[in-house]
């Protein structure tokens, strides 16, 4: 024994023969499809002829000499691109093709879109009984905000989240990245994957998936919601502080800052000696963390001063000496740098035909045998329509044919 870990081997991930059809775009959709897409499923990304994907066209930047932006390049690896006019007839027809053979369906239409072009739940499952099918919007398909438009910003704000970012005092801040179409889409990935399970061992039908913005933002209140309730008090901004824990923020140092957690009543004593400081320790104000939380103020002005004498690295390697969880708060630079999450995978990278090596996140997801992997480059407009129409039974001449009623847009020619 080395003491190392296994890496993973193998090389199919765990829905390695699943195919889920990707009617989503922006965001929230293409996180969960891509999710997907990581553990091995066949994923199609069906896409508006001409234009696709709106975020293709969010840029700058953009990798190189590729004509999509490098947001639409972080969640739309690992599958195939399709172009598809749902508008027409031809085109719907062919989507309740690919439809009938898929065992997911992931789409964020607004509400309602999918049964006027019907495309909806009802219609596809008496072709596929056994297909999970997931509708992603901001409010959900029933309640009095239904019809709503819906974006990230906004659904921070409305789910709570900007009331209790930025510091006291001052403006409500908006999460640097769009974390409400990023929750929901983690929330529909899981919901996919259970009823995929409930599929497997259940009587082998599928059902309608559901999940909004606003559900994932609300849900992900937790324990600022359980606060609320437990004392008629909703909280309010605090910066990088922590409501029942002291100290557990940011503190500004001579050159920048370090992040404390002392999580623990064991970690409190070590804090101290690393500070040197063992007058907070004998001082019964902060002897235990209701006593820190209640004299908040008092033990800050103690260690504001303490920690702006000094620069950012001489604390972290004081604290990592005496075993207290500190960190600098590092740039995208410093994250993919880091040794760490290099080592597990963290920085992943893919060829692309135009725009060379795209660098990107990876996945999250570690698993011993079946392990999830990034295979495929973010697909150009279209790249896969002929190629997947071929897979589900059509002919050269029937493809010839879509293109030239326009239900395909135009030919995807490489180069």
């Amino acid at each position: 024994m080395t003491g190392e870990a296994k890496q993973p081997d193998g090389d199919s991930g765990p829905l390695d023969g699943i195919t889920v059809l990707d009617a989503s775009r922006v965001l929230v959709g293409p996180f969960c499809t891509m999710q997907l897409g990581d553990l091995g499923a066949d994923v199609i990304k069906v896409e508006r002829p001409g234009t696709g994907d709106q975020t293709r066209h969010w840029h700058p930047p953009r990798y190189g000499d590729a004509d999509e932006s490098a947001y639409y390049m972080s969640v739309n690896r690992n599958k195939r691109s399709v172009t598809l006019d749902l508008t027409a007839p031809e085109g719907r027809d062919v989507f309740r093709d690919l439809a009938r053979d898929a065992d997911v369906l992931v789409e964020n239409f607004r509400v309602g879109k999918m049964e006027e072009w019907n495309l909806g739940y009802e219609r596809l499952k008496e072709d596929n009984p056994g297909l999970v099918y997931c509708g992603l919007s901001g409010y959900g398909e029933w309640g009095p905000d239904k019809d709503r438009p819906a974006y990230d910003v906004m659904m921070q704000a409305e789910g709570g989240l900007m009331s209790i970012t930025g510091e006291e005092n001052g403006a409500p801040v908006r999460v640097g990245v769009a974390i409400a179409d990023i929750g929901a889409g983690m929330y529909a990935t899981q919901a996919v994957l259970a009823a995929l399970f409930e599929r497997e061992f259940g009587d082998g039908g599928g059902q309608k998936v559901d999940v909004s913005l606003l559900d994932g933002q609300v849900a992900w209140m937790s324990y600022m919601a359980t606060n609320y309730f437990a004392t008629g008090d909703s909280p309010g901004r605090m910066g990088s502080q922590h409501p029942t824990i002291v100290p557990y923020q940011a503190y500004e140092t001579a050159d920048g800052y370090v992040v404390v957690a002392v999580a623990s009543e064991h970690i409190w004593p070590r804090f101290c000696e690393a500070l040197d400081r063992p007058d907070l320790l004998a001082d019964d104000r902060f002897e235990t963390n209701p006593d820190r939380v209640e004299h908040r103020d008092a033990l800050n002005a103690e260690l504001r001063p303490e920690f702006a004498a000094r620069p950012t690295d001489e604390f972290l390697t004081a604290f990592e000496r005496h075993d207290v969880p500190a960190s600098d708060v590092k740039d995208m630079e410093a994250v993919f740098e880091s040794d760490q999450v290099q080592a597990r995978g963290m920085r992943a990278s893919v060829s692309h035909p135009t725009a060379g090596t795209v660098e990107m996140p990876g996945s999250p997801m570690h698993l011993s045998r079946t392990p999830t992997s990034v295979r495929q480059h973010p697909p150009r407009l279209g790249e896969h329509t002929a190629e997947v129409l071929h897979d589900h039974g059509y002919t050269d001449r029937q493809i010839d044919s879509l293109y030239e009623d326009g239900a395909l847009g135009e030919r995807f020619v490489d180069g």
